[in-house]
C-alpha cells in the first residue's frame, strides 16, 4: 500500500536525498494522517456518546489531537523544504525537527489531559453502556492505527525523518491504547467490572511514554547530537584513499536538517609537495564527498614534514605518550624545532569525550612524560576536543 501511494502521489519518490522529494513524503504523511485521524475521532466520539465511557471519549480526543499534529507535521515539512535566504543561509531544514518537537509536546499535553479525566472517573466510578457498534468502531480503529504505524515507520525509514518516526511511535501507542479501551469495554459488559477510569490511566501512560520518546528523538538533533559514526568513518576513509593526503583531523559535521549537512576537516599533506597540485586534489576530494554523502564539504590543507626521520620518530613518541593517558587520544599538526640546549615539540592533542583529565592536566602530564623520555624536550601543546 505504501509503495502504491508513493508511486501515485510522490513523483521521483526513489530520490530520498532530494529536499523537494522529502517535502512530498511529508505532505503525503500529513494529509493521510489528517484524513484518517478525523474519521477515527468522529467514530470514537459517536462510540463515547453511545457508551458514556470516558476512556472512549478520551481516545477520540487523542485522535483529534493526532489530526492536529499531522497538520503541524505537514506545515513543518513544507517550511523545511524552503531554500536558503538572507536570514537563513543554511536553509530551513531544521523546521522538520521543530515540527517533530511540536508533535511530541502535543502528545504529552493530550496524555496529561487523559490522565486527569481518567482519575476523575476512578474517584467517581459508574458503569458504562455496552454497544457492539462501539466495539466495531474500536476494532476498526486498532487496524487503521496499526497500518498508520507501519506506513509512517516505512516513510521515516526511507528518508531518515525524526518527525515521521515520532508520528509512527504515536500511532503505535494509539493502537495499544485503543486495545486497552476495547478490553475495558468488554470487561465491563461480560464481568460487570467498572474499570473505565483505570483503562483511561493506562491509555494516558502509553500516550505520555510515546510523547517522551518522540521528544528525545527530535530534541537531540536540535541540540547538536554526535554525527553517525558510519558517516564519520566513511568521510575519513574517502579522504585518506587519496595518497597525497597522509592524515585527517578536526573533522566536524554540522546538521542543519535532513538534506542540509555540512562537513569540515583538516587534511595533512606533505610540505614538500607541489601546493598547486595538492590544492587541486583537495578540491576534487570536496566534490567527491559532496556527491557520495550528499553534503557540503570544506577541507583545510595542513602541510607537514613527512620526509624527516627525526620528526617522524618524535611524533611517534608523543603519540605513544598521549595514548598512555587515554588510548583514544590522538595528536596532529606536529612540528619540531631543535636548538643547542633544548628541542621544542609543538603539537595539538585531541582529547576524547569521557576523559577525566582537565586540559591543563593533559598538558602537564604530557610535558612530564616527554621530559622523562628526553630532558631536552619542551612541549608546547594545544588541547582540542573531538567533535566526531
Amino acid at each position: 500500500m505504501t509503495q502504491f501511494l508513493l508511486r501515485h502521489f510522490v513523483p521521483g519518490w526513489e530520490n530520498t536525498t532530494d529536499p523537494e522529494i522529502r517535502e512530498r513524503y511529508g505532505v503525503l504523511s500529513g494529509i493521510t494522517g489528517i484524513l484518517l485521524n478525523l474519521c477515527l475521532s468522529g467514530g470514537k466520539f459517536l462510540a463515547g456518546i453511545v457508551t458514556g465511557a470516558v476512556s472512549v471519549t478520551a481516545d477520540a480526543f487523542n485522535n483529534l489531537s493526532d489530526a492536529a499534529t499531522s497538520v503541524v507535521t505537514l506545515v513543518g515539512f513544507r517550511l523545511a523544504g524552503r531554500g536558503a535566504d538572507k536570514d537563513h543561509p543554511y536553509g530551513h531544514g531544521r523546521m522538520e525537527y521543530l515540527a517533530g518537537l511540536a508533535v511530541s509536546v502535543a502528545i504529552l499535553l493530550v496524555g496529561v489531559e487523559l490522565a486527569k479525566g481518567a482519575l476523575d472517573k476512578i474517584l467517581h466510578p459508574e458503569m458504562v453502556r455496552f454497544s457492539w457498534l462501539s466495539v466495531g468502531i474500536l476494532c476498526a480503529s486498532i487496524l487503521v492505527k496499526l497500518w498508520m504505524y507501519l506506513f509512517n515507520k516505512d516513510l521515516g525509514r526511507r528518508i531518515s525523518s525524526a518527525a515521521m518516526a515520532a508520528t509512527a511511535a504515536d500511532s503505535l501507542s494509539d493502537c495499544v491504547a485503543t486495545s486497552a479501551v476495547l478490553a475495558g469495554l468488554l470487561a465491563g459488559h461480560f464481568f460487570q467490572l467498572s474499570i473505565d477510569g483505570w483503562v483511561g490511566i493506562v491509555v494516558a501512560a502509553f500516550v505520555l511514554r510515546a510523547g517522551w520518546e518522540a521528544a528525545k528523538d527530535t530534541v537531540d538533533p536540535l541540540l547538536g547530537k554526535a554525527p553517525d559514526p558510519a558517516l564519520v568513518e566513511g568521510i575519513r576513509q574517502t579522504v585518506l584513499a587519496h595518497p597525497e593526503i597522509v592524515g585527517v583531523h578536526d573533522l566536524m559535521v554540522h546538521d542543519y536538517g535532513p538534506g542540509h549537512v555540512m562537513a569540515s576537516l583538516h587534511a595533512e599533506v606533505s610540505i614538500d609537495a607541489d601546493m598547486a597540485a595538492t590544492h587541486d586534489v583537495i578540491d576534487n576530494v570536496e566534490r567527491e564527498l559532496g556527491g557520495k554523502y550528499h553534503l557540503i564539504a570544506t577541507i583545510h590543507m595542513d602541510p607537514i614534514a613527512t620526509n624527516d626521520q627525526r620528526v617522524t620518530e618524535a611524533r611517534g613518541e608523543m603519540l605513544s605518550l598521549a595514548r598512555r593517558l587515554d588510548p583514544a587520544m590522538t595528536i596532529h599538526d606536529f612540528r619540531m624545532t631543535e636548538g643547542p640546549s633544548h628541542t621544542n615539540l609543538i603539537f595539538d592533542v585531541v582529547v576524547p569525550h569521557g576523559c577525566t583529565l582537565s586540559d591543563e592536566e593533559v598538558r602537564r602530564e604530557l610535558g612530564r612524560l616527554a621530559k622523562e623520555r628526553d630532558p631536552r624536550y619542551i612541549t608546547v601543546i594545544q588541547v582540542d576536543h573531538s567533535y566526531a
